[in-house]
Order: structure tokens, then C-alpha cells, then sequence
């Protein structure tokens, strides 16, 4: 299964800094199960919509060449509260450095101003059709799915084309 945990991006300065967001619901079904009486935020999942949130960036400035954009490392990563079902998780993520095969970022997130989860990221960027022919289907097709994804989240992308201009939506 996978989460989608970015609902909007509201902020872009392209390879430089990104703002999202992370509304959250009694909808989600792995609250059930996590803290059944004290429904919250998994601290993994925290990270994880940090990762997404600086993924998002990296897609961008790299014109979405890289089909897969994943954790390589997490350090210093200190979590300070909960993040409960009807809270907003705001993520910011700073890039310190975008390569074409690695970046690393300085990201944090908070709610209502107070910081919940910070950590240093660094993210290895992957292109499935380096790995012969037989990928480059999946490839173009994982692209083209971030790309309408990305049009959705930014409203600052002419829909489903991958591309904007840094403001606030």
C-alpha cells in the first residue's frame, strides 16, 4: 500500500524550498490500529511525508527525469509532539544540495507554528529505464503519474504538466 501523504503544496521556490501540507483525518485507516484510544500520527509516517514533501522538489527542478526519488538517509531526525486527526502537519523542506543522482535537505514539520518532527534528509534519485529497455514503459508511465499528481498538489503547475512558478497558492 501506498500513502500519499502530501494533500497541497502551497509554497515552491524551484531546487530551493517547498511548503506542503498534511491534513489530518479520522478517515485514515491506520489510525484505527495505531493508539486506538489516542489516534496519532505514526512518527514514521511524519518522516515520510517529509520525504514526499522534498521529493516533490527534486521532481520539479529535475523536470521529472528521475522516476523513483527515495529515502537513502534520515539523520538527527527528533520528534517533540503528536499530530492529531483534525490538525494540519505544515512541511518545510530546504535544499542544501540537488545532484542529478542524490539530494539532501533540511526539513521540519509543524502545527499551528510548533514544530512536531525535524531531521536532515538525503534522497538517492533513480530512473527505472537505466535498468535495460524492458523498464522504460514503467518508467515513462511512473513519470507521467507524478506529473498529473504534481498538477493536482500545486496550483501553481498549469494542470498535470509538471511545471510552475515559485509563490504561495
Amino acid at each position: 500500500m501506498k500513502f500519499v501523504l502530501v494533500d497541497r503544496i502551497v509554497e515552491l521556490a524551484p531546487g530551493q524550498r517547498i511548503v506542503a501540507q498534511k491534513a489530518l483525518s479520522m478517515a485514515e485507516e491506520y489510525l484505527a490500529d495505531h493508539f486506538p484510544r489516542f489516534p496519532v500520527l505514526p512518527g514514521v509516517l511524519m518522516l515520510e511525508a517529509l520525504v514526499q514533501a522534498s521529493a516533490w522538489l527534486v521532481r520539479e527542478r529535475l523536470d521529472f527525469a528521475p522516476s523513483l526519488v527515495l529515502l537513502k538517509e534520515a539523520r538527527n531526525v527528533t520528534y517533540r509532539s503528536f499530530v492529531a486527526p483534525g490538525q494540519v502537519l505544515t512541511l518545510e523542506s530546504t535544499c542544501q544540495e540537488l545532484g542529478d543522482a542524490q539530494s539532501t535537505f533540511a526539513a521540519r514539520g509543524l502545527v499551528d507554528g510548533r514544530e512536531i518532527v525535524k531531521g536532515r534528509l538525503t534522497l538517492r534519485h533513480l530512473t527505472l529505464a537505466a535498468g535495460g529497455p524492458e523498464w522504460q514503459a514503467l518508467d515513462a508511465r511512473l513519470r507521467d503519474q507524478q506529473r498529473g499528481l504534481f498538477g493536482l498538489l500545486w496550483k501553481g503547475a498549469a494542470a498535470g504538466t509538471g511545471t510552475g512558478t515559485a509563490r504561495s497558492a
